[in-house]
């Protein structure tokens, strides 16, 4: 018995050290061409719109402070997911032509229960990275509510991949949180992506509470 316990001790502390990696990995992540595009456009901003510059400012500080620190937590109040989310959604729209439409739906007063940090980042970049063109009609659709003890995240964009490359990394980026998943909530989340008729669809949903 005593050696059960041992064992099932390990492999909690492996899974803890699993999981903190993948959350450093992700973290790592942060793209450094989001950070350079986005201090750009500040830049310009200056000049045209300095409140509208001063309050882009203001957001990427609070989504950096989020990341480098808040986040370290297993689990963060929703509430504070939710709004690092609408400082990254807002940095991004800075940059987007006119004829990209952006529907956001964010819960208004999200809870204050607790859910893994940072998981649903890496969806929304690919939406903007993929799902938007220079010189093409595009959208963006981004629902994410909690309803009934489950979270749910749905995402849907125009497809416009950039390279080759491009669509290697996106594949890459969904493997990694499908694995994490697995170990924050295994058999309590379903995640189901792809494309069709030009339009991409993630859908992902957790049970937030074990029965």
């Amino acid at each position: 018995t005593g050696g059960w316990y041992k064992a099932e001790a390990a492999r909690q502390e492996l899974e803890h050290s699993r999981t903190q990696a993948e959350l450093q990995n992700l973290k790592s992540q942060l793209n450094p061409h989001f950070l350079f595009n986005t201090l750009n456009n500040i830049y310009s901003l200056i000049q045209l719109d300095a409140d509208r510059a001063q309050q882009a400012v203001h957001d990427l500080s609070r989504m950096l402070r989020y990341v480098l620190y808040e986040s370290s937590c297993p689990t963060v109040p929703l509430a504070a997911e939710v709004e690092f989310l609408r400082d990254y959604i807002e940095l991004m729209r800075i940059r987007l032509p006119r004829h990209v439409e952006v529907g956001v739906s964010l819960p208004e007063e999200p809870s204050p229960t607790p859910v893994a940090p940072l998981l649903f980042i890496s969806l929304i970049e690919n939406a903007f990275k993929h799902g938007t063109s220079n010189d093409r009609p595009s959208f963006i659709q981004i629902d994410i509510h909690e309803r009934g003890g489950e979270l749910v995240c749905c995402i849907r964009n125009s497809r416009f991949p950039k390279t080759a490359s491009d669509r290697s990394g996106w594949g890459i980026g969904l493997k990694n949180l499908s694995k994490r998943l697995e170990m924050i909530y295994p058999q309590r989340h379903t995640f189901e992506y792809g494309e069709r008729g030009g339009t991409y669809t993630a859908s992902l949903r957790i049970k937030l509470h074990e029965r």
